[in-house]
């Protein structure tokens, strides 16, 4: 009893340790801020995998978001500090079986790609961003910016999000926080 109680946790711990070492941290690679005349201009790019548990979403047909924000505030000595502007960018990739292509949608603009991986490239970075106008930010003051990139699962279909909020493989979250004049 003691020697079948011991197999068995021992492999849940090997399973634990492998889908822990399988499973990438995300992590901002390159992350810049420039003020310019025509504003304040955001490049960044994030490295992650895509969790198997996703990707096996995604081949049946189920598309995925991913939400890249960036908060520009003020700083306040006096109150809380002052939000100046807000963007999002949402990128919706899916699957289509019949041609066996990957479609990344932003905006109103969609790209089909071979592969996975060159899909993933495309919704993974963004350069000369406009996240505020140059009049939004004041001379003399100290402003920063609130950066999230997430894989947003409020935008899946409903049946798919009831037992989605204890999995590990659809928690990809980078937050970065940035000053700049």
């Amino acid at each position: 009893m003691a020697a079948t109680l011991w197999l068995v946790m021992a492999s849940l711990l090997v399973g634990a340790w492998s889908a822990s070492a399988r499973a990438e941290v995300p992590e901002l690679t390159s992350f810049e801020v420039q003020r310019t005349d025509e504003g304040v201009m955001l490049n960044f790019a994030v490295r992650f995998e895509l969790p198997r548990g996703v990707e096996d979403a995604l081949l049946k047909g189920v598309p995925i978001y991913f939400v890249a924000e960036a908060e520009i505030m003020r700083d306040r000595w006096y109150w809380f500090d002052r939000r100046v502007g807000k963007v999002t960018r949402t990128w919706r990739l899916a699957y289509q079986p019949l041609t066996r292509k990957y479609r990344l949608t932003l905006g109103g603009l969609n790209q089909s790609f071979d592969s996975l991986e060159d899909a993933l490239y495309s919704a993974r970075r963004a350069t000369a961003w406009k996240v505020a106008e140059p009049t939004q930010i004041e001379e003399g003051s100290r402003h920063y910016v609130d950066f999230t990139y997430r894989l947003d699962t409020n935008l899946l279909p409903r049946p798919l999000q009831i037992g989605l909020s204890g999995q590990p493989d659809w928690n990809l979250l980078v937050t970065k926080f940035q000053r700049f004049n």
